[in-house]
């Protein structure tokens, strides 16, 4: 047996260990030499060390010494001993330390690096993810992972300490429609068969209510063949959780205890408002264009409307006399914007598919008792009454010095451009905390929206959501008016979690599947599993799902999925790194009993 690799890791290193005699193994981070002395800060997972190669000390280790280069792999054995006064570095944990080498000796070279990993300057995202191992080296990324990781530990004590038991389901299932394309694999044993690679494990972790296992949770693997974003990947990870005989407060009570816990643990420098709001589905969407609403900050919506509708300015009259509507904001103190900064707000807007931006920069200081319409400056100006202008002013709170910025349009593009403008603004005045974490449950969403491009209704969320119980019998008359008994929590402008109360008996699930245009046939040959358990004495249940990704993200402060995630793929679900997706062989293909369509004739 020969000696070990390492006695101790770089950065466990202290005062107290001064006059012992350590192993380290790492790479070499920095290698400076002073025509006698060589000084390497070798780096491992903990941390870094400064190690002294004293020619007078050891000729053999100075003269390895001499020869590494950055991000070799070396062993050093050697003595601890203090910095000599005036060299600490208190920027290090070891800082107050050093190692003078003894022996060293090179387990592995390095070729020159595409990349340098000691400085954090901006790195192309392609070639930092074809050498993502070099990357993962980075102290940010090294970071997030162990940071990542403390995240998922805590989540899995907390749910254990409350009776959950965690299962794993599987990554092979039956494909059922479940809102994105489902990823296929070939079935080589059964030709012309196919398997899904589960989109989440819904009705899987509702069977295993029916087993009556009560308490259940996963940290599983999802995918969905849907176009990408930041905050998405073909593959990702979320927590997955479901319990027997709740309703909703029982979900939303576990699931504000966890996410303050785990901030408190693992980001004690944030502060939480608790207890988390509440809000409609309606009201977020009025007032903040949006259901996952930035809490940080106001700068709420208000409906214009009706104050407009009688204004002699053309685009209000013809949006509103088309079924549109007028909506806008304060951005406060912005009244001496720029002619340039107002063509950036209109071109923010225009990209976001609204026609244009209408703003109203009242100048000035004081109240509105002292406007004047020489005081207003904007495009609608002299379309507009003064007190039609002191109305649109009061609905949004608007002052003098204030800028108010309004859309007309449709009302979803209304919403969906206000509510990217409003957390632009929000950012541009720096009104949102980057210390606040504001959580919020976005509850009584509608169960049904009518597909106009598929001609029939579908779920808002998803097929097993139970409608409220007083709402059923809408299901045969107002389709549209039913209220789902599901619930969102979004924090700081996304959304970390979904879920709902599930429909339990198969007479409602069957009722809600004809609803969506399924016939009875095609309920049994995409759910005849889930609808024959729900015939065994399944129990009312609910639960919840949130993304990790995501929730990592938003507690690490980065703007990308992929900056938490080990191997991500590229924004076109690509890695560049292993050359995925690829074309497979002819053989494979054969024993797949597939053929390519261009040789398939």
């Amino acid at each position: 047996m020969g000696l070990k690799y390492k006695t101790h890791s770089c950065g466990e290193l202290g005062l107290g260990h001064v006059g012992q005699t350590v192993t380290l193994a790492g790479w070499v981070n920095r290698r400076r030499d002073h025509g006698g002395l060589i000084f390497v800060d070798l780096r491992d997972r903990e941390g870094l060390i400064q190690v002294v190669f004293d020619p007078l000390v050891s000729p053999e280790a100075h003269q390895v010494a001499s020869e590494l280069r950055l991000e070799w792999v070396v062993q050093v054995t050697g003595e601890v001993a203090r910095r000599p006064p005036g060299t600490e570095n208190p920027k290090l944990a070891s800082g107050a330390i050093e190692v003078t080498a003894l022996r060293a000796r090179v387990l592995n070279a390095s070729k020159p690096l595409p990349f340098s990993l000691a400085s954090e300057a901006e790195v192309d995202e392609l070639l930092r993810l074809r050498y993502r191992y070099l990357d993962l080296r980075r102290p940010k990324l090294r970071e997030n992972l162990l940071f990542r990781h403390r995240v998922v530990k805590f989540i899995r004590d907390f749910l254990s300490r409350r009776g959950f038991v965690e299962v794993e389901t599987p990554i092979l299932i039956k494909s059922t429609p479940e809102g994105a394309r489902d990823y296929l694999v070939p079935s080589r044993l059964y030709p012309g068969r196919f398997y899904a690679l589960p989109q989440s494990p819904q009705q899987l972790k509702q069977l295993l209510m029916v087993a009556g296992l009560e308490k259940y949770f996963q940290i599983a693997r999802c995918f969905r063949d849907e176009d990408l974003r930041a905050d998405r990947q073909p593959e990702f990870t979320q927590l997955d959780l479901e319990m027997s005989f709740v309703d909703e407060e029982d979900v939303l009570k576990l699931m504000e205890e966890l996410f303050t816990a785990l901030v408190e643990e693992i980001k004690p420098e944030f502060h939480i408002l608790r207890p988390f709001p509440r809000l409609s589905y309606r009201e977020v969407m009025e007032r903040y264009g949006t259901d996952k609403p930035d809490l940080r900050f106001g700068l709420e919506l208000a409906e214009l409307s009706d104050v407009v509708a009688s204004s002699q300015f053309a685009i209000f009259r013809r949006v509103i006399a088309e079924g549109g509507r007028v909506k806008g904001f304060c951005a406060p103190g912005c009244a001496s914007y720029s002619r340039k900064q107002l063509l950036e707000l209109t071109d923010f807007v225009q990209t976001r598919g609204a026609k244009g931006l209408i703003t109203l920069a009242l100048s000035g200081e004081g109240n509105l008792d002292e406007l004047t319409l020489d005081k207003v400056s904007s495009v609608a100006a002299k379309y507009l009454t003064l007190d039609q202008v002191k109305q649109i002013a009061q609905r949004v709170g608007a002052n003098l010095g204030d800028l108010i910025l309004i859309v007309a349009d449709r009302p979803e593009v209304v919403n969906a451009t206000l509510s990217q403008l409003r957390v632009e603004m929000g950012h541009r005045l720096g009104l949102a905390d980057p210390n606040l974490l504001a959580f919020a449950f976005i509850l009584d969403y509608p169960l049904l929206e009518w597909s106009e491009e598929e001609g029939r209704w579908e779920t808002v969320h998803h097929p097993f959501t139970s409608p409220r119980e007083e709402d059923i019998p809408l299901l045969d008359t107002s389709p549209a008016e039913v209220k789902a008994r599901s619930y969102d929590l979004v924090c700081n402008g996304s959304e970390l979690a979904g879920g709902s109360i599930r429909i339990h008996q198969r007479w409602l699930q069957e009722k809600l599947f004809r609803l969506l245009g399924y016939s009875q046939e095609e309920m049994e040959l995409r759910f005849g599993h889930l609808l024959e358990a729900l015939e065994y004495g399944a129990p009312p249940h609910g639960g919840i799902a949130s993304g990790l990704d995501r929730v990592v993200m938003l507690l690490t402060g980065e703007e990308s999925i992929r900056e938490v995630i080990a191997f991500p793929k590229t924004k076109s679900a690509t890695d560049p790194m292993t050359g995925a997706p690829d074309l497979i062989s002819p053989k494979q293909l054969r024993e797949l009993h597939l053929r390519l369509a261009d040789e398939a004739g």
